[in-house]
């Protein structure tokens, strides 16, 4: 891990570039709300489409499932939990890594193929979507570089990204609000008898200052960027109250599970993951607590 000679200050860089790179590390303690009554998914009958990001596909923490291969699918993710739950008739996972908002309504490229807009796999006998977007919206790649120290008690990006009365990251995040409204909204006009639950980002930054050098951001940069994350799980919790959706909360149950806990405890991997996962994703125990976050809004049995 990174300390504080000149080789550590080079791969505190690579941490965080690998942080924010792989991205979506959102936390909030919210809570979840159930989606409206549509028509029933499960015991043979309905359709379940799964749209969203890597949070969703879950790079490497199983068998790599469908196509292309550059979405990064695993077996294992959430959305393929909640089928084997559910057992609808049929069942669609379109996730992609690196997937934005606009991933939903256009085809997106991705270093091994293409994929076509999620959207085209919800249809009018859709009567489940679960969505996880976002993250990629707000854009926290550019702050590599600007969070990445040798000085534990550093709020570098706190404070250039307040400067001047202004705070940027929450101003990306309300830009992103009306994304996901209109994703809502198209995926209402598909799907006019469907279910639809967004999920929200779990927990991966911890209360406290964090765990420097191992995540080498300074702790009043932390704090900014967990109180920063969390307005993007407030904003999607508040988008699908307004457009008909549930929310499933998975930051609450997520939390004590950051990437700072025991590797044992830990939903989200650091950049050398202890068990199989993308760097700074969720594992396997990861999205086992999503998808019980999603089946516990369902009130499946």
């Amino acid at each position: 891990m990174a300390n504080k000679s000149g080789g550590g200050g080079c791969l505190a860089f690579l941490v965080v570039v690998g942080l924010v790179a792989f991205g979506y590390y959102y936390w909030h303690r919210g809570s979840s709300t159930s989606p409206p009554a549509g028509a029933e998914t499960g015991g043979g009958s309905g359709r379940y489409v799964a749209l969203g990001d890597s949070y969703t596909s879950a790079p490497r923490t199983g068998q790599a499932a469908g196509t292309p291969q550059g979405c990064d699918r695993s077996t294992n993710n959430y959305p393929h939990l909640v089928s084997a739950r559910l057992k609808p008739a049929e069942f669609a996972d379109v996730s992609c890594a690196g997937a934005t908002t606009a991933s939903i309504t256009e085809p997106q490229q991705t270093r091994n193929g293409t994929n076509s807009a999620q959207l085209d796999a919800v249809t009018a006998a859709t009567t489940l979507v679960t969505l996880g977007i976002g993250g990629n919206d707000v854009g926290f790649v550019g702050l590599a570089s600007q969070c990445s120290t040798t000085h534990a008690d550093s709020a570098q990006c706190r404070d250039r990204f307040t400067a001047g009365g202004r705070d940027q990251l929450a101003e990306r995040v309300d830009a992103t609000a009306g994304k996901v409204a209109s994703v809502l909204q198209k995926i209402h006009e598909k799907a006019p008898k469907a279910r639809v639950v967004v999920v929200g980002y779990p927990t991966v930054l911890p209360d406290g200052n964090g765990c420097w050098p191992t995540l080498p951001v300074g702790s009043g940069d932390v704090k900014y960027l967990r109180e920063s994350l969390g307005k993007l799980n407030t904003m999607l919790a508040a988008q699908a109250k307004a457009h008909g959706a549930g929310f499933a909360d998975t930051a609450t149950p997520g939390k004590g599970h950051d990437l700072c806990a025991a590797a044992d405890k830990r939903w989200v991997e650091g950049l050398f993951p202890a068990s199989p996962a993308a760097p700074l994703h969720p594992n396997a125990r990861g999205e086992q607590g999503m998808a019980e976050a999603v089946e516990g809004l369902l009130k499946l049995p």
